[in-house]
């Protein structure tokens, strides 16, 4: 069983985007309306009203300053406050398919390889555009690749489970190389009348590829040195939608069925357990901490990221050491970690070593150990 590396990488953005003075200006119209048609209920008590939100507080909170999304009319039409997306006829690819085109050609670009290479698809991501047939088979299908795909929930650590799976598969021979593929259209599952969520989610893709180290044909291989995943279950983070929700009984609020998140208990518990997971992994491979020039994290929160970096490097990190992308992107899911390493790993040199992790609902995490072949 050779070693396995991440030999290209591929990223499609959604060409819209949405800065905070802009969805600011469409939430605070909303809170207008709300309170506007409820004076009555709120002069009587019988009903709060809704607090304006600002730019202001949205880069103290997260350090999120703007967002791509698929559509940006209907997430700022205060009638529909969720993107507006085609219905696509059976026959046409899914609108998660053609994303995941547009980077995994990228990837298989950079790294010099074809879709003939390509033995496996892996669909890793928060969210899946329907249960079947799998997104990753769809993929798999539209990209011309033989072999097998199929898709990967774990909410915002997907892509690092996926990684792990396509390692699984490249070592012990069931695929020469692997695509792991995680489209995220986070601006539909995100309630954007919740002052306290309404900013966090962006839309993006990203796409990796997974194959034997010594077939690398790659400019900008990383041998994986090591893979870890961990679980612990918590409802603090958590989205109810479902193929069940038609026959609940009573049927389910329509703002329980989108994200939701109790922020300051998810700060103070995935903090300590990502920290840890990251310090452990290092140890167990024999490799110190300040020895790590690149952590690659999920792209989530600003202050969460960089207290994991303090309390694994026992010092705040460099924005070198641990590059930020949500300021641009917001929080992409599964999808945040892989373009942090995408947009930040060509200066790194032979020998280098960088830190690839995802983390989120679950609570899930994955660490992936990297050295720059």
């Amino acid at each position: 069983m050779g070693a396995a590396a991440i030999t290209g990488s591929g990223l499609f953005t959604p060409p819209e985007s949405i800065s905070n003075d802009e969805l600011v200006a469409s939430f605070n119209a909303y809170v207008e309306q709300r309170n506007r048609d409820n004076a009555v209920a709120i002069a009587e008590g019988r009903a709060q009203p809704l607090t304006a939100s600002s730019s202001e507080f949205i880069v103290k909170a997260s350090g999120i300053r703007s967002r791509h999304v698929v559509d940006k009319k209907g997430v700022l039409d205060i009638t529909q406050m969720r993107p507006r997306i085609r219905a696509r006829g059976d026959d046409e690819p899914s609108l998660m398919c053609e994303m995941g085109l547009a980077a995994a050609r990228q990837a298989l670009e950079r790294a010099g390889r074809s879709v003939q290479d390509v033995d496996a698809v892996l669909v890793a991501c928060s969210n899946l555009q329907r249960p079947y047939p799998a997104i990753a088979v769809e993929l798999q299908h539209y990209l011309g690749v033989k072999g097998f795909a199929y898709d990967i929930n774990v909410a915002c650590a997907s892509a690092a489970f996926g990684v792990q799976a396509a390692v699984d598969a490249v070592r012990q021979g069931s695929a020469r190389a692997v695509l792991v593929v995680s489209p995220e259209i986070c601006s539909g599952h995100l309630n954007f009348r919740n002052r306290d969520c309404h900013f966090i989610f962006g839309d993006a893709c990203t796409a990796v590829l997974v194959e034997a180290r010594d077939a690398a044909n790659g400019a900008a291989a990383f041998e994986i040195l090591g893979t870890r995943l961990q679980t612990s279950f918590s409802n603090n983070i958590r989205n109810n939608f479902g193929f069940l929700n038609a026959s609940e009984e009573p049927p389910r609020p329509w703002d329980d069925i989108l994200f939701q998140q109790e922020g300051r208990k998810v700060f103070k518990e995935v903090v300590p357990m990502v920290a840890e997971l990251i310090t452990g992994h290092l140890a167990d491979l024999g490799l110190q901490a300040d020895a790590v020039r690149r952590f690659w994290l999920h792209q989530a929160n600003l202050g969460m990221n960089q207290l994991i970096a303090r309390r694994v490097l026992g010092r705040d990190a460099t924005d070198r050491e641990s590059p930020t992308i949500l300021d641009e992107y917001a929080n992409t899911s599964s999808a945040g970690s892989v373009i942090a390493f995408h947009k930040h790993h060509e200066d790194l040199k032979a020998g280098d070593l960088g830190v690839l992790c995802a983390f989120g609902a679950g609570y899930s995490a994955g660490s992936v150990v990297l050295r720059r072949v």
